[in-house]
């Protein structure tokens, strides 16, 4: 039997990949050698967002695909908008090229005053001078999102292998744990824990943390993200916090974030976490007031110039 498409890796990529090639009318098998998204997708925030950056374009037209996606609540998602906050005069500008280059790709934006701003989240600090806010950005529960679309995908007709490791990549193919080969032209979408399939590629880890708090009543209902997390948001070489805040169903607050180039080490480090939750404080420091409930750490996928590897291989592609 040889397949149309081989996809190795269940996480919201590799999930999106088979669903859209399956619906499609390819013959897709997807593999995945632990369970769906406990990687760098299970990790995550969720966030979907139009990022002001390269990789515009296309961050635009996911969110209209997710958008055109029947029964969204199976995937806990919610249309919180972003507010982009200024946290001086000085980064107001940035915020008003920022909706200028949005409006390029049909993302509606508002700049936000300091009343207006308030008005809408009164819990942030009260020195902020604006912010912009992009009212189409929205969030899902990533495990929640995998196993939708897998659903959606296996539905259509994919076959989803669990605990199958993909060793190595042949001609025409790929060669599992057990000897077993497929055929067919793959897709590798393990994000950065894959980087033994195409050691050529200059896939490497960088670390983030994230804490979720207890729940309780909150006036929080937008993503509330800092300017200055665009300006690190590709770094590769130092350490980077930045405050990130999602609200989430029933109260809870998931609270980022950080970045940290190149390090394999899950621990949680405490400094991190210290130098984050200050940043956070600085914009909403009603937060104080939480009890954090759980931290962890995940990996994102990073290349030198922090754009994705989509492209022809030895017979492979990497997402």
């Amino acid at each position: 039997m040889r397949d149309d498409l081989i996809v190795i890796g269940g996480g919201i990529v590799g999930a999106a990949i088979a669903l859209a090639a399956s619906e499609a009318g390819c013959a897709v098998t997807l593999i995945e050698s632990g369970l769906p998204a406990t990687g760098a997708t299970g990790a995550g925030m969720g966030h979907l967002v139009a990022l002001d950056d390269a990789l515009l374009a296309l961050s635009a037209r996911s969110l209209e695909l997710w958008r055109a996606l029947p029964n969204r609540e199976q995937m806990e998602y919610r249309n919180t908008g972003t507010i982009w906050i200024a946290e001086t005069e000085d980064d107001l500008p940035g915020l008003r090229e920022q909706a200028i280059h949005l409006a390029t790709h049909q993302v509606t934006s508002h700049l936000l005053d300091h009343r207006e701003m308030h008005a809408l989240e009164p819990d942030l600090a009260d020195d902020l001078p604006g912010g912009l806010l992009v009212p189409s950005d929205a969030t899902v529960f990533a495990p929640k999102a995998v196993a939708y679309l897998l659903n959606r995908a296996q539905q259509a007709g994919t076959r989803i292998l669990l605990g199958r490791k993909a060793e190595t990549l042949t001609g025409g193919g790929v060669r599992l744990s057990g000897g077993e080969r497929l055929k067919g032209v793959v897709v590798v979408a393990t994000g950065p824990s894959g980087s033994g399939l195409l050691p050529e590629l200059p896939i490497t880890p960088r670390k983030g943390h994230l804490v979720v708090t207890e729940r309780a009543p909150s006036t929080t209902t937008h993503q509330l993200v800092e300017a200055g997390y665009l300006y690190g948001v590709h770094a590769t070489e130092v350490a980077m916090v930045a405050m990130n805040v999602q609200p989430r169903p029933g109260g809870q607050l998931l609270v980022g974030s950080s970045r940290e180039p190149g390090i394999h080490d899950r621990a949680v480090s405490s400094a991190i976490v210290s130098r984050m939750l200050m940043r956070v404080f600085r914009f909403l420091p009603t937060l104080r007031e939480r009890q954090a409930i759980r931290i962890w750490t995940g990996f994102r996928p990073a290349t030198p110039d922090g754009l994705p590897f989509i492209r022809p291989g030895s017979g492979a592609a990497r997402c």
